[in-house]
Formats: structure tokens, C-alpha cells, sequence
């Protein structure tokens, strides 16, 4: 048997604007999106029986045909049909939090795609999994690319940028809200859409696509400059969530009270953030928002930004 053991980041969004609603259903995006170094443990072992198996140490997390991370590896068993007699077991060791809006499951279902890349000698490029793993999810793209980089279409087309060092983040959420990904993209649809341009135009889309491109936000990163970066976060997704969870939008009070860089909600949520500029000063406003917030439901990590998206863990 082989084994290969594969850590997966989590995602977060400095940037989130929804451009317009695509024919095909989806909302047509313009993201910066961002790892940090909080990370699952994804590991697979070769079987000698055809059967995928899948277990995971938070109970939360389904391990049936649901989970992507068994839907990856049916996907590349249903292209390559020479692995119908090809067998796995894979463990997920969770450290993301669940349902928080960090693409943690996406970037599960990324690390099983390389880990399988690997584990089934398949020879498939980075680009060829990214272009494969799109047909699971708008995030796994990035997930697999990982670093910095802004997104279009609908999340999968990526263009990266220089990658962020040095700049850390506090990450909180109310362990036992969750925020249906859905329901924000249709209440904003429901709320906005005389904000979306014509999709059909598309010196419009391109117009506003190119604004993200040569925005401000992406100058901010390229010049590693922290504060403009604070500065320029945003994200449209606040509008509706907000409102709706006043639990979600009180944390984003208390941390940017106690962060001086910038703060945000990530996706769509309920995950808060705030921006650092070195670990002391990320484990300082842990200290503050426990204190301002002393709820035993609330949970708070810190993060560093990293480079990577996934990432072989040696045995």
C-alpha cells in the first residue's frame, strides 16, 4: 500500500464583488481571493479493492457520497476508466472550521485530486486538475493553485498575482452558526440585482471586470502595502448577511475595533477577519475580542498568508 498525506489551506476572500447573474444560473464574479495557513490534513492510502472509503474527525462532516472529496475521486475514476478496479481510503483531519465560508471542503476535494494525481500515477498537470476539479466547484480551482490571485467567471478563471507574505489574520466564528451559501447569492440577487450589469453587454462585464484587474485592491498587494490592503477590503455578500445575523455583524464590530489594518467577513460567511501585521499583534486581538466577547461558542485562530494551496506533507 502507498500513502501520501497532503495539507489543504483555507481560503479567504479580500475582495468579493458580484458582477452580474449568468446564464447558466451562476453569478458572474470578480474576486481577489487569498490561503492562509490554516490547514486540514488530507491522507490516502491505495487499496486493493475497488472501493472508496472516506472517515473524518468531526462529526459534522459527512462521509457518504455527499462529501466532495469521495465526488473528486468518482470524477477521476469516471474520466480514466482504467481505475475502475483502483481503491482508496482517505482520513480528513479537520483544523478549518465547518461551514465558515474558508472553502474548506473545496480544498479537500483539492487535496484528493492531487493526492490521487500522485497515488494513481495519472500524470495529470496542475492546470489539467484545475480545469478537471471545476466541474466539482467554483473554488477548487483556486483551492489547488493556492496563494494570491484574482478570480472571474464564476471563481474558476484565475489570474494570480504576486503572492502575500508577513500579513496575518484573525479568523472568529460562532461555532454553532452556519450560513447557507445559497440563500446569500439568491437574497442578494433578490435585494441587488439593479446593481448587476448586463451580462449580455459584454463591453460592460469587461469594462467592470477591468476595474477589479487595475484596481485598487490588486496595486495594494502588489506594493505588499498592509494598510492600503486594509483599507480596500470589501465584500458585497456584507450587505445581506449582515443584517440578517446581528451576532455576525457584532463580531465584525468588536474586531475592527481592536484591529488597526482592516476587517471583514469572509464569503458568505459567518467567518470574521481581521488583518495583521505580525503574529503578536494577531494573538493581542484574540486576547481583546475574548475578552470584549466571552462566549464560549465563539472560536478565534490566526493564520499567516501562504503561497500555497496544497501542499505534500512528508512522512
Amino acid at each position: 500500500m502507498t500513502t501520501y498525506t497532503l495539507l489543504s489551506a483555507a481560503k479567504i476572500n479580500l475582495y468579493l464583488e458580484i458582477i452580474g447573474h449568468r446564464p447558466d444560473r451562476f453569478h458572474e464574479m470578480a474576486m481577489v481571493m487569498q490561503s492562509v495557513d490554516l490547514c486540514d490534513r488530507i491522507t490516502l492510502t491505495s487499496l486493493t479493492m475497488p472501493t472508496q472509503r472516506l472517515h473524518c474527525n468531526h462529526p459534522q462532516v459527512p462521509t457518504d457520497s455527499s462529501n466532495l472529496v469521495l465526488k473528486a475521486a468518482n470524477l477521476l475514476i469516471s474520466k480514466f476508466p482504467e481505475l475502475a478496479n483502483r481503491g482508496v481510503d482517505i482520513t480528513i483531519e479537520k483544523n478549518i472550521p465547518v461551514g465558515a465560508g474558508l472553502a474548506g471542503g473545496s480544498g479537500n476535494a483539492a487535496a484528493t485530486l492531487v493526492g490521487l494525481n500522485m497515488l494513481w500515477e495519472l500524470g495529470l498537470t496542475q492546470i489539467e486538475l484545475e480545469e478537471l476539479s471545476a466541474q466539482l466547484g467554483s473554488d477548487i480551482p483556486f483551492c489547488i493553485r493556492g496563494g494570491t490571485a484574482i478570480a472571474t467567471g464564476r471563481g474558476e478563471v484565475l489570474d494570480p498575482i504576486d503572492s502575500l507574505s508577513d500579513l496575518y489574520v484573525v479568523l472568529a466564528k460562532y461555532e454553532s452558526l452556519s450560513i447557507s451559501t445559497p440563500w446569500a447569492y439568491k437574497t442578494y440577487r433578490t435585494n441587488f440585482s439593479d446593481r448587476y450589469a448586463d451580462i449580455a453587454n459584454s463591453a460592460t462585464l469587461q469594462e467592470r471586470q477591468q476595474r477589479v484587474h487595475s484596481g485598487p485592491m490588486v496595486t495594494a498587494i502588489t506594493h505588499k502595502d498592509a494598510q492600503a490592503i486594509g483599507s480596500h477590503l470589501h465584500n458585497d455578500l456584507e450587505r445581506v448577511v449582515l443584517p440578517a445575523h446581528p451576532k455576525v455583524q457584532q463580531l465584525r464590530d468588536c474586531m475592527a475595533s481592536h484591529g488597526n489594518l482592516g476587517t471583514m467577513m469572509s464569503g458568505s460567511g459567518p467567518t470574521v477577519f481581521t488583518l495583521a501585521t505580525t503574529q503578536q499583534s494577531a494573538d493581542e486581538i484574540i486576547g481583546k475580542v475574548q475578552t470584549d466577547l466571552p462566549d464560549p461558542d465563539l472560536k478565534l485562530w490566526s493564520a499567516c498568508c501562504t503561497a500555497t494551496g496544497i501542499r505534500l506533507e512528508a512522512n
